[in-house]
């Protein structure tokens, strides 16, 4: 089964990188650096580095920006999925695969008539 898909789009909150609208799913392609991957290590060597309240202050906004664009697309009944830049580089093909599963069974679901959860999927 191929699926339609759209690449960073603009009209929705966060603007996804990719976009199943049918199945409604917002997928996001996370740099592990700029939204803050492993947090507690990342805070705690960023902070005895050069600049590092200003590296904190900024990925913490994008943290912060990732929730309530998460919050906002849920409440619009999209799933959200989430992937790590380091987790995609890893295996593509089996984030690939999750992907395509999600939007096979939500494209199903929708189908029967029944409701498309809303939810956030983070990807590790």
């Amino acid at each position: 089964m191929g699926m339609r898909y759209r690449i960073d789009v603009g009209a929705l909150p966060g603007r996804p990188d990719v976009v199943l609208a049918r199945a409604r799913i917002a997928l996001f392609c996370d740099g592990d650096f700029w939204h803050g991957y492993d947090w507690r290590t990342r805070k705690a060597k960023l902070s005895r580095g050069s600049n590092g309240a200003y590296w904190l202050a900024k990925i913490a906004t994008n943290r912060k920006r990732d929730r309530l664009h998460n919050r906002v697309l849920q409440q619009q009944g999209w799933l959200v999925l989430r992937v790590w830049e380091s987790t995609v580089k890893a295996n593509p093909t089996r984030v690939g695969q999750l992907v395509a599963r999600l939007a096979r069974q939500r494209v199903r679901q929708g189908e029967r008539g029944a409701a498309l959860t809303a939810g956030v999927l983070q990807v590790e």
